[in-house]
């Protein structure tokens, strides 16, 4: 690959697309997004943002409108059904990482970051399904097709097209996500319904050796909340997720069985639930990937197409933000280092880094959550457990980082 700035296509005008083309018009990089559906993605549900996500979003100019659009806090709490504090997780901060936390509807966000793109002018295509890979050339650049017929080119293709990548399959052509055998049931109901104690703070995580029972503020002021807990789930034939997902009544079910036990607001946060409001969220990852690139340099995966992290530590988008503001950075300096294929291995080797120590993360906050005689947490269970530090994860310099690897390799 030549080093001079591409133009980049990307399919997806999820969050990691949407913030990706923003990071690359901020590189002076020409971008065009496509996207299969008629219209904007709205999957429901809301969003936690921790400092390293919000960071990045200040950077590309959004932040100070999404953060007056969500609920912001700085900490989680883990409670045994006693009332005891048994930890604090922070997931922000001002004075410690810069920002507080974010929780945020997804619609929200990606509204702002439309707004965003239509006033940089950044070209976005509705009703565009990607279908395959034509021509991946080291010299001439990524040619690709539609289900419509039409075909497109570009220097660079990214797949910023979910857990469910149609462009990782060019990459990858037999792979498919793992289901972990875990899923986070949630719905949403008023704040007002819970009557929690005095001066009790949420979000909240109430342990027990049944598991665990989520609470966490949303919208502005909070008057609503997520409640959720985690189910063990068999996969069963292929599509079984799609039914999973779509059976609403079994996740209202599920929230409201095997509470007895815990302190009576949980009881009273279960006993009026919309099944409309529930969400099902079967746990998926994507094995470990030797590439995230294609041997030319020219297909790309982004966020959970090339890693999907599991809900845990509430990291997913966050860490979806990280790889495309870095690789951004990184193709923004395109003129100044000798090869961008060196470039895009450290990018992947660098972001594979911080996903694993993600993935630990997710490890260690499952084990709070699940029940103690969970067969898949075994003689891990319990709340005992080293202290969450998180400094390496709040309060990363990215532009540091890139800047230091271009002057050791520069032209």
């Amino acid at each position: 690959m030549a080093s001079t700035k591409p133009n980049v296509a990307i399919i997806g005008s999820g969050l990691a697309g949407l913030s990706l083309a923003l990071a690359l018009h901020q590189q002076s990089i020409p971008v065009t997004i496509y996207e299969s559906r008629p219209g904007p993605l709205n999957i429901g549900g809301a969003v936690m943002l921790s400092p390293n996500a919000l960071r990045i979003l200040d950077h590309l100019g959004v932040y100070q409108t999404v953060k007056e659009k969500g609920y912001n806090f700085d900490t989680l709490h883990y409670r045994d059904l006693s009332g005891n504090l048994l930890e604090t997780y922070d997931f922000g901060g001002e004075e410690k990482y810069g920002y507080k936390g974010l929780r945020i509807y997804r619609y929200v966000l990606i509204d702002e970051l439309l707004a965003a793109i239509k006033e940089k002018g950044i070209p976005i295509q509705f009703g565009k399904k990607f279908i395959k890979v034509i021509e991946d050339s080291p010299a001439d650049g990524v040619t690709f097709a539609f289900a419509d017929g039409s075909i497109e080119s570009a220097s660079i293709l990214v797949g910023a097209d979910g857990i469910h990548s149609t462009v990782r399959k060019y990459l990858y052509p037999g792979l498919e996500p793992k289901f972990i055998g875990m899923a986070g049931i949630t719905a949403a109901v008023p704040t007002t319904q819970l009557k929690l104690p005095e001066d009790y703070h949420i979000p909240v995580t109430i342990t027990s050796p049944l598991g665990g029972f989520v609470i966490a503020p949303q919208q502005i002021d909070g008057s609503e909340v997520l409640i959720g807990k985690q189910q063990r789930v068999s996969a069963g034939e292929p599509g079984w997720d799609r039914e999973f997902v779509a059976d609403k009544q079994g996740g209202m079910e599920f929230l409201q069985a095997d509470n007895a036990h815990f302190p009576d607001f949980v009881l009273n946060a279960v006993s009026k639930i919309d099944p409309a409001k529930v969400n099902k969220w079967p746990f998926f990852i994507v094995p470990k990937l030797d590439k995230w690139a294609s041997d030319t340099r020219r297909v790309l995966i982004v966020g959970d197409a090339a890693h999907a992290i599991p809900p845990s530590a509430g990291q997913g988008i966050n860490q979806a933000f990280e790889d495309v503001y870095v690789l951004a950075l990184l193709l923004g300096k395109a003129e100044k280092i000798t090869s961008m294929q060196d470039a895009l291995s450290f990018w992947q080797t660098y972001r594979q880094e911080r996903v694993d120590r993600i993935l630990e993360l997710n490890k260690q906050i499952d084990l709070r959550r699940m029940p103690s005689d969970d067969a898949a947490v075994g003689s891990e269970s319990g709340f005992a457990g080293e202290e969450f530090d998180l400094t390496w994860l709040y309060y990363p310099d990215f532009q540091k980082t890139v800047e230091d690897w271009v002057s050791a390799n520069k032209r």
